[in-house]
């Protein structure tokens, strides 16, 4: 017999609850609550009865919570006796996290929550009220690049990886930062329902892509630090608009008069990188939006990127994504079935 898997183990809605306290950062919760309200609008429209999830918000009293932002939340109920009946459990981040972590009786509810829950999860920063909790001794975690050294330096029990944009080690669930808990919340309906909801999902809100796991957070552009120098700033300015030019390290110094070696000392000093890093990084991003965004051959996007040859690319694509263009390509092309499908709008 066939499992319905527009619903939890106990044939009810998966109950999603997303916690909120003083200073939480609004998109933390907001992010996650539209790709699991977007589920329940997509199964609607294909006549499931239930919408598959229910999305809640809990807090520690039934008073509203203000946001870093100062955007006003009122949560849906305090925080529920054992469990409430929570599939899964949403930690957000936000400048209010440090007080959120001194609160006594928060933190060991929190400790006590894969009891009860199927899945626990914190976006950005929320994943330090789930370190203070005891729930990441022992396990791989991520957080935003920005706070990762901290988290370690703070936890030194859990094991801090701030290059993916989420890790999954169990039950538990982080995710660096804002638009991560996205990708997340994303890879849990995935695997709740299935891959085809979580591409319509992706399109309807407009995501530039459905990323997995391991990609790293950072992109090229930001990765590298803006030179000070104007000569660099023309140099990775080339480097952008002609991806597939000649971009060696000699071509490059002699393009700003300099001799290979203090020209690579030099990048490297105000950019963070070498030249190499830095070339490799932005072809490898122009080959991602090539594979996700057309039908080309995986050899004429090589070369049209700069690799010269499909095996250099897929080198580059396994060192840094830990997955080959062919795999890049099949988990961001949907399925030809449904690929207009709308997810029908709620009512206000």
């Amino acid at each position: 017999m066939r499992q319905d898997r527009t619903v939890g183990a106990n044939g009810k809605p998966r109950r999603i609850a997303i916690l909120l306290y003083p200073g939480v950062q609004s998109l933390d919760v907001t992010g996650p609550l539209e790709v699991f309200s977007a589920a329940r609008a997509a199964l609607t429209a294909r006549g499931a009865e239930d919408g598959g999830y229910e999305v809640v918000t809990i807090a520690r009293s039934r008073e509203p919570v203000r946001s870093s932002s100062g955007l006003r939340l009122v949560p849906d109920g305090p925080l529920p006796r054992g469990g409430g009946g929570i599939d899964t459990l949403i930690v957000p981040g936000g400048s209010g996290r440090e007080l959120a972590a001194s609160d006594e009786t928060l933190i060991r509810w929190l400790a006590q929550a894969p009891r009860s829950c199927r899945r626990v999860a914190a976006v950005c920063t929320g994943s330090f009220l789930l370190a203070a909790a005891g729930l990441l001794d022992g396990r791989r975690a991520t957080t935003h690049w920005a706070y990762a050294r901290r988290l370690a330096e703070e936890y030194p029990a859990v094991a801090v990886d701030p290059d993916p944009i989420f890790v999954r080690d169990g039950a538990l669930w982080t995710s660096a930062g804002v638009t991560a808990g996205m990708d997340l919340a994303l890879a849990m309906v995935e695997e709740d329902l299935d891959r085809e909801i979580a591409l319509l999902i992706a399109r309807h809100l407009v995501m530039f892509l459905r990323r997995p796991a391991n990609q790293s957070q950072f992109s090229a552009t930001l990765h590298a630090q803006l030179p000070s120098a104007e000569p660099l700033r023309e140099i990775q300015r080339l480097v952008l608009e002609d991806v597939a030019g000649e971009h060696t390290v000699e071509a490059m110094a002699a393009r700003v008069h300099m001799s290979q070696r203090n020209f690579a000392r030099a990048f490297r000093a105000q950019t963070g990188v070498t030249p190499a890093r830095y070339v490799e990084s932005v072809r490898l991003e122009a080959a991602r939006r090539r594979l996700e965004e057309t039908a080309e051959p995986v050899s004429s996007v090589a070369r049209a990127c700069g690799f010269g040859t499909a095996e250099t690319m897929r080198r580059s694509f396994l060192r840094a994504l830990k997955v080959g263009p062919s795999e890049y390509r099949r988990r961001f092309r949907g399925p030809a079935t449904g690929e207009h499908e709308a997810i029908a709008p709620q009512a206000a």
